[in-house]
């Protein structure tokens, strides 16, 4: 399924529009994650006592209120770049598939078509050889020796081709295998990592003065 998305022309077309946009996410999220830690240590700065004489508590609301939206929004942008960057990793390790698979199929029709043709050869071989066995004056036994070599040649270079081919298909195997080994441990992570921010979420439903003090 993944193969045949990732494998339209509309993805070449539209990869130079996405790198852009990605960076532009990236940069954006990494100021709105700065502001947030400023406004955190800003505002965590300040030591107001609620019980102090001369302290308005609207005065102490009004700064725990700015203290919470600060925190809130420093985890927001955090988690939001982190998981923008792992949905970036997500999809060029999908891409990197697809095309690893459409690589592999490729070898293997290529590995199909030239056993077939070592075997064709093989069998033509044989056959000239029992039909030339019985004959034998001179010309005809140096034709049936010169077609002979010929042939065997012909087969010696097919076997290393079919060998060079079995080389290839192994070592992307391989590297599909690989692959997918990558996508899986980032799909482990990216769901241990949705599980920690529901937590987050659930965690953060309360009273924004519990979680400031």
């Amino acid at each position: 399924r993944w193969q045949k998305i990732f494998m339209f022309p509309l993805w070449s077309k539209v990869a130079v529009f996405w790198n852009r946009m990605f960076l532009t996410i990236i940069v954006l999220l990494i100021v709105l994650f700065l502001d947030a830690v400023r406004e955190v240590r800003k505002y965590s700065s300040v030591h107001v006592n609620e019980k102090a004489p001369n302290v308005n508590s609207n005065a102490f609301d009004h700064i725990q209120m700015k203290l919470f939206r600060s925190q809130r929004n420093l985890y927001l942008s955090g988690f939001s770049l982190f998981l923008w960057l792992v949905l970036r990793r997500t999809v060029t390790l999908l891409t990197q598939l697809a095309k690893e698979m459409a690589s592999h199929a490729a070898l293997e029709t290529q590995v199909n078509d030239a056993t077939e043709a070592a075997k064709k050869y093989m069998a033509e071989n044989e056959r000239l050889q029992e039909a030339l066995s019985g004959k034998g004056n001179g010309k005809k036994r140096e034709s049936t020796d010169a077609t002979e070599e010929k042939l065997k040649e012909e087969v010696e270079h097919l076997k290393a081709e079919l060998q060079k081919t079995s080389n290839a298909f192994h070592k992307a195997k391989t590297e599909v295998v690989a692959v997918k080994k990558q996508s899986e441990g980032l799909r482990r992570e990216y769901d241990h990592l949705m599980k920690e921010f529901e937590q987050l979420q659930v965690g953060g439903s309360g009273s924004p003065y519990k979680h400031c003090v």
